[in-house]
């Protein structure tokens, strides 16, 4: 996983505003108008944060680095907390929505990531989060052509199936979806082929080889054609879970 405070300067240049636009529009369309407070966890730099107020929304974030925090309140104000998303620094009951947007991919204890947003929400409100995102990185490109057949996102911890059954556990029930486009984040051959000598993307593969096949894998990338050449935009998916009243 990557050393999040070590990579805070080049975090928000790496993601970009039209996929944060993207991204917290798609959030808002989940969230009920009824929602007074949403808490954003896992928020990073609060390039999404800050995209999802809207009239009578109030959004607070947390994240347990303490360098995307701070650079979190810089882009939205005093409404950041530094907290583990396992274990949130926030009572019982105490909002109305919480979003995990490019969260549960990252965390392997996913279950008690929903288990927390289920114990904050109020009866009524809604977890919304990105699920399957690794695989919305397939796009049928000749990139995809080459991985495919080595990925394995059996594995992932934000698999849908998977929260949609650490959701029913803690009483929340499937009430929407949504998806939205990553703009900007279509890989080229050559970025895709640095991730993997990076290590980036160790936990699609099922080759425990000290990096043999992703060292194979990137050398096939650098014969694909138009090396610089960005593929087609990842499509991502929201799932929206309302706790049981």
């Amino acid at each position: 996983m990557l050393d999040y405070d070590s990579e805070v300067a080049r975090y928000d240049a790496t993601r970009g505003v039209p996929r944060a636009e993207a991204a917290a529009a798609a959030v808002r369309g989940l969230v009920p108008p009824t929602a007074h407070t949403l808490l954003d966890i896992g928020c990073g730099t609060g390039l999404v944060t800050e995209r999802l107020p809207r009239p009578g929304l109030r959004v607070l974030g947390c994240d347990a680095s303490p360098g995307m925090a701070r650079k979190a309140v810089e882009r939205v104000g005093g409404l950041i907390a530094l907290g583990d998303v396992r274990r949130l620094p926030v009572r019982d009951a105490a909002v109305d929505a919480v979003s995990a947007v490019w969260l549960l991919h990252l965390v392997p204890e996913s279950a008690e990531v929903v288990a927390e947003a289920a114990r904050v929400l109020r009866p009524g409100g809604v977890f919304v989060a990105t699920v399957d995102k690794d695989a919305g990185h397939d796009v049928g490109s000749d990139i995809d052509a080459v991985l495919r057949p080595h990925r394995s996102f059996a594995r992932a911890s934000d698999r849908a199936g998977l929260i949609e059954r650490y959701a029913a556990a803690g009483g929340l029930r499937l009430a929407g979806r949504a998806r939205f486009t990553g703009h900007g984040q279509g890989r080229t051959p050559r970025s895709a082929a640095d991730a993997l000598t990076m290590g980036r993307f160790a936990s699609w593969f099922t080759d425990a080889d000290d990096g043999a096949t992703a060292r194979q894998l990137a050398a096939a990338l650098g014969r694909l054609p138009d090396q610089d050449r960005r593929r087609p935009d990842p499509s991502y998916t929201l799932l929206a879970f309302r706790k049981e009243t």
